[in-house]
């Protein structure tokens, strides 16, 4: 069942449902938010070009400081190819934690999910030339004693000092880049898997030793020295501020307490809380936010939840409440619907580009389906745009599923917002359909309910696969990549 809820413009719908085709709408980064846009791809740019510098640095140093002149055969040059390949494989270490490391300046760039997309691309990559740097080191090696690899590793075990721990660091590598699988994470809780994924913290700090201590690669006096001190001292201080430092002054600053819990569907619940300087989050719709409810069983479990309303600072010292909308998907989220009022919550945050920082035009499509539909809520109610310029879709299976409508009713009525409830059953003998059954019989597309998509930013909140359903036919509507904005809050 497709429901107008408040006026929309005319459909602009072909026989095939087409809509508006690339290249019809605006230009890139048009209108107010042009200068917006145009700063993040510099800022993106420019995070880009700083990472390959990195990897250069680490070999121009090397070379730098000699060590093109150590190859006078080919045992030198095998060894020389595995020192070469260690020290981009640990530059690429130190960018996966400065990736995963919430710094705002790359989760205002690139956004949070796509910074740990990349930390997990740079996985694989960064493993393979840590065992590169091994196997070749030990064959240079071995080739210039008359042993063999094995023999030789036996050897650097034995009789060179910290290099026990560089062995140790590669297994420590291994286990978190398996882990990190998705085959095998999905096998696991999710507090298993972050536990073995602290590895890589041990794991770096076991590989520096030698690094500092083995062959004089990085002797005193040397740029190379100064340079690998220089970039794991900031790697460290980022992970221990941004990290630990900030979650923790923002839990102290906030002071949050759970004071209401109510159900609002089945398996939903709205948790209320209120604190202080809540001020200072306004502005975040939304973003999403890691609680952690310190209660009995609860404490050690992290839930990235986005805010389902801006909050309510009307007290002193910007004292009031705000709320976030929680679904149980799971044993952890389940808990959550028998949280006590007073139960003390710690907070990080707000994280993500899924706001306004992303915007790139004036007008805006909302698109959300379940739970994906509480962020929309917060995000409309503050993110700006002219009467007549906003379309929402919200998409559920049953009426049930499209969580706090009523809320998101009064505010289309009140900021001027075109909206569409899409109820009912998918389309299942179409699997790239994202529109309920009925509505794809008829013909319908996203063009038909959005015709100016292509002159829009797109927002997208739901489950991956009906997400990625959406994404596709933005894109055949005319929608720029730059234009969608979707953000998986998952791990």
């Amino acid at each position: 069942m497709n429901t107008q809820l408040l006026p929309a413009p005319t459909a602009h719908k072909g026989p095939d449902g087409a809509g508006p085709r690339a290249g019809s709408g605006e230009r890139a980064g048009s209108g107010r938010f042009a200068g917006q846009h145009r700063l993040r791809m510099l800022r993106t740019d420019l995070l880009t070009v700083a990472a390959w510098a990195s990897m250069a640095a680490a070999v121009a140093l090397w070379l730098a400081d000699g060590g093109a002149a150590s190859i006078s055969s080919p045992a030198s040059a095998v060894t020389a190819a595995g020192i070469v390949a260690g020290l981009v494989g640990m530059d690429l270490v130190l960018l996966m934690l400065l990736l995963a490391a919430r710094i705002p300046l790359i989760d205002r760039t690139i956004g949070h999910d796509r910074a740990l997309e990349f930390h997990r691309v740079l996985g694989k990559p960064s493993l393979y030339l840590l065992l590169a740097h091994g196997l070749l080191v030990a064959v240079g090696y071995g080739m210039a004693e008359g042993l063999d690899p094995v023999s030789e590793s036996v050897a650097l075990w034995v009789l060179v000092p910290d290099m026990w721990l560089a062995f140790v660091s590669m297994g420590l590598f291994i286990a978190v880049v398996v882990t990190s699988l998705v085959a095998v994470r999905r096998r696991f809780p999710y507090e298993f898997w972050y536990a073995v994924h602290l590895l890589t913290y041990v794991a770096v700090g076991t590989s520096i030793p030698h690094q500092f201590s083995v062959g004089g690669l990085f002797a005193e006096g040397t740029w190379q020295r100064w340079y690998w001190l220089a970039i794991c001292a900031v790697t460290g201080a980022a992970l221990l501020y941004f990290r630990v430092v900030q979650p923790l002054a923002a839990t102290s600053r906030h002071r949050l307490t759970v004071s209401r819990v109510w159900s609002i569907a089945p398996g939903v619940v709205n948790i209320e809380m209120t604190g202080r300087q809540l001020n200072r989050l306004t502005g975040n719709g939304g973003r999403f936010f890691v609680w952690r409810f310190l209660a009995r069983g609860l404490w050690w479990h992290s839930h990235p939840f986005s805010l389902s309303a801006e909050p309510l600072a009307t007290g002193p010292d910007g004292a009031g409440t705000l709320r976030i909308t929680v679904r149980n998907l799971g044993r952890g989220s389940a808990q959550l619907a028998s949280l006590r009022p007073g139960t003390k919550v710690a907070v990080e945050g707000p994280y993500g580009l899924f706001g306004t920082a992303a915007r790139s035009r004036d007008k805006v499509v909302l698109i959300g389906a379940g739970i994906g539909i509480t962020p929309l809520r917060a995000l409309l109610e503050t993110t700006p745009f002219a009467h007549g310029d906003a379309t929402v879709l919200l998409r559920g299976s049953t009426k049930q599923e499209l969580y706090l409508s009523d809320e998101l009713l009064e505010i289309c009525r009140r900021r001027g917002v075109r909206l569409f409830h899409l109820i009912g059953p998918r389309a299942r003998w179409d699997s790239r359909s994202w529109l309920p059954a009925d509505a794809v019989r008829s013909g319908y597309s996203l063009a038909a309910y959005a015709p100016d998509i292509a002159e829009a930013d797109v927002y997208i909140c739901g489950p991956n696969r009906w997400a990625g359903n959406v994404i596709a036919e933005a894109r055949a509507a005319g929608a720029g990549a730059e234009q969608i904005h979707h953000e998986r809050f998952d791990w």
